[in-house]
């Protein structure tokens, strides 16, 4: 299923995989690939999980690529959507050499790349794309008794898009793989493609707080069940959603 708003076609492909087609025909990917989303090779662990079927994909139409961090850096995957012309944008510590899966370098990628730090932005292919922190608070739910959590500050960035849609700018915040964080807090955000799971990333609860305070048009969630480890109650998620009066839409197919 393809989700329609404001003359953007949003499409989460599976995992963390989310495709963004603008009014005036720019194609962008957000954290394409792993997990056999792209290949055909994801298969659901349950009867019972709401996430996209997997398909052999590889249309080669996006425009520009953004990737958040080691854990959605996907070689294939980019490769499998970027055009010959496409633009990649990359979160500065994502780092091949740190990844234990067999990954290009970023820099060996046949497509012009950009490095983006926190609060930085960069415009390609029409779209402003602005780096926003992403982190596990170290006293937060995803710690240990130790203070260690799974996506530190400074590991890996969310996106903020602005994107030309039918009637003026649309804007699209993704948060990456994160809590709910300051940063988050002061977006404007027509669009809002929170994760949902709660086990690596903010909650259904947290996220569902979030988009009360974003107060964006539309929220879609993507980043769930792809793995068990991944798990989360998505209707349970858009029904408390609408019940704060924030539109809602699931896109699983």
């Amino acid at each position: 299923m393809t989700v329609r708003f404001s003359g953007l076609a949003v499409t989460w492909l599976g995992y963390a995989t989310t495709r963004i087609e603008t009014a005036d025909g720019t194609v962008v990917y957000l954290d394409p690939g792993r997990n056999g989303v792209l290949t055909g090779d994801w298969e659901p662990w349950d009867d019972d999980v709401h996430h996209p079927p997997s398909c052999e994909y590889a249309p080669h139409d996006a425009d520009l690529v953004c990737v958040t961090h080691d854990h959605h850096y996907d070689s294939d995957g980019v490769r499998r959507v970027a055009g010959d012309d496409a633009t990649l944008v990359a979160y500065e510590a994502v780092d091949a050499a740190g990844i234990d899966r067999d990954v290009e370098p970023v820099a060996d990628l046949p497509y012009e790349t950009v490095r983006v730090g926190y609060g930085e932005a960069v415009t390609a292919a029409g779209v402003t794309v602005r780096a926003v922190p992403a982190y596990n608070r170290p006293d937060g739910p995803r710690a240990d008794d130790r203070g260690r959590v799974g996506h530190p500050e400074g590991f890996g960035c969310g996106y903020h898009l602005t994107l030309p849609g039918s009637a003026g700018d649309v804007t699209a915040f993704y948060p990456g793989d994160s809590d709910v964080v300051p940063a988050h807090e002061d977006l404007t955000v027509s669009v809002f493609l929170p994760p949902i799971s709660g086990k690596l990333t903010m909650g259904p609860t947290e996220a569902a707080d979030l988009a009360e305070r974003l107060d964006p048009s539309l929220v879609l969630p993507a980043h769930y069940n792809t793995f068990p480890r991944l798990a989360g109650d998505s209707r349970a998620f858009a029904s408390d959603v609408a019940s704060r009066g924030v539109p809602v839409v699931l896109d699983e197919r």
